[in-house]
């Protein structure tokens, strides 16, 4: 399917949870310590980043939404500097300073280009603090497009439901990223975001090994856990294995893109970061899925935890060349071109056996192509054509069919059907304009009455004369 990036300016999203501030310590590493058999590290370079629901923000204002954040810090120097940090990068901060109290900070010794340890400074957070947090989340929520709940189980976020169904009608459009907690307590999300390891645990399944359970059974596991706990959807993340959204009504697999994975620290949070910043700006799961994956590819491919932009996302869409183009299924098509439809793109539909390409096929797609900013060419399977044109046909199966067409130019989409006409795949999709080719007349076009009954157009445009497919077969056979 065709990934659509939205306009993310002007949208408004707010981000609750366990925020961080991690370091980064880097050096050479060139001789065992005498005291110990352990790696000396020559520290020579430091850098401070925000982590955990501050690197979500972080990620979500870089896409280029307003962020708004709410959690806590101590009264410390690492609070100062993450506080500086995020209001540097424009994200609305509105932490709790909690006196006595130590920020989160995660220490990260990095020595050629390897993590050599890490070190954690962190105390649980008074249940009193959560309550603040959660009064001053539910304030701001009302004024917010979408949620994200980043739960790093460090005390920011003690009972999430609770504060979920305080939020009202943005609770559809609430993100959790879960850590520890059961899928119980985030009753009334639109998503929940567990990864493998995760899920398996919060259900109390034994998993056959890392990533490999099956699609059909972790759909069947997620329809049964959300339905059971008033959840919108799930959408296990599995590192190499790609993700699964699953949703009431149907699930989406999306695989992993192929990149070379330097460091997946902060992964989680760009994946819940742009699954808001879509949900805000008015996409549906099944759009913002996707560019949620192309984004976490992107992320893993740095070093430690980034911020993916706005302008980075779209350049990665424009140069992707196999989610603009080709061949679909029919779930696929219909998201593609509903994603069509939301950037305000003409879609124009034919459809045909396309047995033999000839010249007369090319000059009519072409013109077709032309009616519109998106072409979907629907075409029909094996048994319908022999169906249609007798024994013998098709010449070229369905496969090399569907591939030759999807190397036009011309071409956005190819898609199969099996029925004798389109007629159910028109009524899905809407197409703006129906166009065919030859002798037909205008009512004579087969579903031009359900074109026109939302008020589509229907077009019948002329052949190349003396080509036909028929006529290159009876040809080719008789020679």
């Amino acid at each position: 399917m065709r990934l659509v990036v939205p306009r993310f300016e002007g949208q408004r999203v707010l981000v609750v949870g366990d925020v961080m501030l991690d370091r980064y310590w880097h050096g050479d590493s060139l001789r065992v310590s005498p005291e110990a058999p352990v790696q000396v590290v020559d520290v020579g370079a430091r850098e401070d980043r925000p982590g955990g629901a501050a690197n979500v923000a972080l990620n979500v204002a870089a896409l280029g939404c307003t962020c708004v954040l709410v959690g806590a810090i101590g009264d410390d120097e690492a609070g100062l500097q993450l506080t500086a940090r995020l209001q540097a990068a424009g994200i609305i901060t509105d932490l709790v300073v909690v006196a006595g109290w130590s920020t989160i900070t995660k220490v990260r010794v990095i020595a050629r280009r390897q993590q050599v340890i890490r070190l954690d400074f962190e105390s649980p957070l008074a249940a009193p603090w959560a309550d603040e947090i959660a009064a001053r989340a539910a304030r701001h929520a009302a004024d917010c497009n979408a949620i994200v709940l980043s739960d790093y189980d460090k005390g920011a976020l003690t009972t999430p439901g609770e504060l979920i169904a305080r939020f009202g009608a943005a609770r559809a459009r609430t993100v959790v990223d879960p850590k520890n907690k059961p899928l119980s307590a985030y009753r009334g999300a639109g998503i929940v975001k567990p990864n493998q390891s995760e899920f398996a645990r919060q259900l109390a399944l034994a998993p056959r090994g890392s990533g490999t359970e099956s699609v059909p059974d972790i759909v069947a596991h997620a329809r049964a856990a959300s339905a059971e706990h008033g959840i919108g959807a799930i959408l296990v993340t599995r590192g190499e294995h790609g993700m699964v959204l699953v949703e009431a009504d149907r699930h989406l697999h999306v695989p992993a893109r192929p990149v070379d994975v330097f460091d997946v620290t902060g992964a989680g949070d760009t994946v819940a970061a742009t699954i808001a910043a879509c949900l805000a700006s008015g996409q549906s799961l099944s759009e913002a899925v996707p560019l949620a994956n192309l984004a976490a590819g992107l992320a893993v491919a740095r070093s430690g935890t980034v911020a993916i932009t706005g302008a980075e996302l779209r350049l990665s869409v424009l140069a992707d060349d196999r989610a603009s183009h080709g061949a679909m299924s029919v779930e696929e098509i219909a998201l593609a071109v509903a994603a069509a439809r939301r950037a305000g793109e003409r879609i124009v539909f034919t459809n045909g056996c396309f047995d033999v390409l000839h010249a007369g096929h090319v000059t009519y797609l072409q013109e077709a192509r032309a009616l519109g900013d998106r072409l979907v060419v629907a075409i029909n399977d094996d048994a319908s054509v022999a169906r249609l044109k007798g024994a013998g046909r098709p010449v070229n199966p369905l496969e090399q069919r569907l591939s030759v067409l999807a190397g036009l130019r011309a071409v956005d989409w190819v898609v199969a059907f099996r029925d004798d006409t389109p007629e159910a795949l028109l009524r899905q999709l809407r197409p703006d304009i129906l166009v065919k080719g030859g002798d037909y007349g205008i009512d004579g076009v087969v579903g031009a009455d359900i074109v026109r009954s939302y008020g589509g157009d229907v077009r019948v445009l002329s052949m190349v004369q003396d080509l036909s497919t028929s006529a290159i077969v009876a040809r080719i056979r008789g020679s």
